[in-house]
């Protein structure tokens, strides 16, 4: 049983390191100490309550650590999209566009 209650203690501390950056990442942090916290009572011999807060813990880290994950991705996604043009440069670019156009027929019509 303190195999298990280890295995899954291990598995959510390292869950949340994966991911880093601007998100906040203070409630994965919390969740972490409360697994931490379990964990260290159980070695005490408080095996009832350490197993209930590890098990807390654990389930607060997934969630939180989902939640951040999410909002590292959508971090990610922004960062990928490309720059928006103003429409001072659309509509110069329009502008230098409509040019070309009329200066190619003129050239073309004369020669």
């Amino acid at each position: 049983m303190k195999r298990i209650v280890l295995a899954l203690s291990l598995v959510a501390l390292l869950a949340p390191t994966a991911p880093a950056g601007a998100a906040d990442d203070s409630k994965v942090k919390s969740a972490t100490g409360q697994v931490e916290s379990g964990a260290k009572k159980i070695g005490q011999g408080k095996v009832g309550d350490g197993i209930e807060e590890t098990a807390k813990g654990i389930g607060k880290t997934v969630v939180e650590g989902g939640k951040y994950t999410g909002e590292k991705l959508k971090e990610s996604g922004k960062a990928a999209e490309p720059e928006a043009k103003s429409t001072w440069q659309n509509l110069k670019e329009t502008a230098n566009s409509f040019g070309a156009s009329v200066k190619n027929f003129f050239t073309r019509l004369f020669n």
